[in-house]
């Protein structure tokens, strides 16, 4: 059961709507967005519909939810809602298409600055960046740690991008979020639990990519562990599954986008490079994205791929950008989209 609180409701009223549910032994999880609060109830339904909770004052709406993702529904939760990144208020939601741009990982601070530099000039508005970086080879390349954290907020003061970078661990979450703009959760971590909730306890913006073998519903049910922690601000990234094909690194899922659009209010964007996985395929798998209404793309972008410790045979250079500039600046507005630009400026 969830409950809608009205867009002027008090601090005082929320809690009254807690005490009543937890006097009467359930458990109340609170998440506040920009317009509304609301109030996720788990314990017995039955009993929760004795208390009247509709008459409670500034409660503007009790539904009982059928869907195992509750906060992340847009059954209680119709329009889409937009997240907004950084200082500089980035959006990432239904009007806009947003450009998310930068190396997969952060090397030295004369690349990462140029790789940002690039992907300023395609209309980026976020920067990505890698500075911890789960391989599956433990004698891969494994990210600078703080060391490229510091190098990103660099960049950030130069450029003006806010930052996009992965945790991958519990006991990281923290640093990186004194570093970063927005947390992002990797395929591999899709499905760590107690991660998603310290991301959800933080209160920084999240993506949260698809595991590489998560359903769609195992996917929104790991955005739901951190909304639970009272952290809506979630964009979901569809990055390509685990599937028989081996033409492609992954195989995109074109088709979770409208449909995880159609079950979840949260925006999702699409990681042509991680899915594709050759730089050739990135152009035409963002027109895909684009077409099918995703609320943005998220790109590796690399100064010298040829030289790159990580995924450079996926890294755009200043001809791919070109032409991804041009796909974003023509196909976005068919779609009713313009292109994100920072609201802070």
């Amino acid at each position: 059961m969830v409950i809608v609180m009205a867009p002027g409701a008090t601090d005082a009223q929320i809690d009254a709507v807690i005490t009543r549910v937890t006097t009467a032994g359930g458990e109340a999880f609170v998440s506040r967005g920009d317009t509304r609060t609301i109030v996720g109830l788990v314990g017995d339904v039955d009993k929760f519909h004795g208390l009247n909770l509709r008459t409670l004052p500034g409660v503007a709406e009790v539904v009982r939810i059928s869907t195992p993702f509750k906060l992340v529904s847009r059954q209680h939760h119709p329009d889409m809602s937009t997240v907004y990144v950084g200082e500089t208020r980035v959006p990432i939601g239904p009007d806009t298409f947003t450009l998310i741009a930068g190396p997969c990982a952060v090397e030295t601070p004369e690349q990462t600055l140029e790789a940002a530099q690039m992907a300023l000039a395609a209309g980026a508005t976020l920067l990505r960046g890698g500075a911890f970086k789960p391989r599956s080879s433990p004698y891969a390349f494994q990210g600078l740690g703080e060391r490229g954290l510091q190098i990103l907020a660099d960049v950030r003061a130069e450029t003006g991008l806010p930052v996009v970078t992965e945790v991958v661990d519990v006991a990281d979450v923290e640093l990186v979020a004194s570093y970063a703009d927005m947390l992002q959760i990797g395929t591999r971590n899709a499905q760590n639990f107690t991660l998603l909730q310290a991301v959800g306890d933080i209160g920084k913006p999240v993506m949260l990519k698809r595991g590489m073998s998560s359903t769609i519903e195992e996917w929104l049910m790991a955005a739901e562990y951190i909304a639970q922690r009272g952290n809506l601000d979630i964009v979901l990234c569809e990055r390509g599954i685990r599937t028989f094909e081996k033409a492609t690194r992954n195989t995109l899922d074109i088709a979770a986008v409208p449909v995880a659009h159609d079950l979840s209010h949260l925006p999702i964007v699409v990681d042509p490079s991680h899915s594709g996985g050759r730089r050739d395929l990135v152009v035409p798998l963002s027109r895909a994205a684009i077409a099918v209404g995703a609320d943005g793309i998220i790109v590796d972008v690399h100064p010298h791929p040829e030289s790159a410790l990580c995924d450079g045979p996926q890294a755009l250079v200043d001809s791919d950008l070109r032409a991804l500039a041009t796909a974003v600046r023509q196909l976005a507005p068919l779609s009713d989209r313009r292109p994100a630009a920072p609201l802070g400026r």
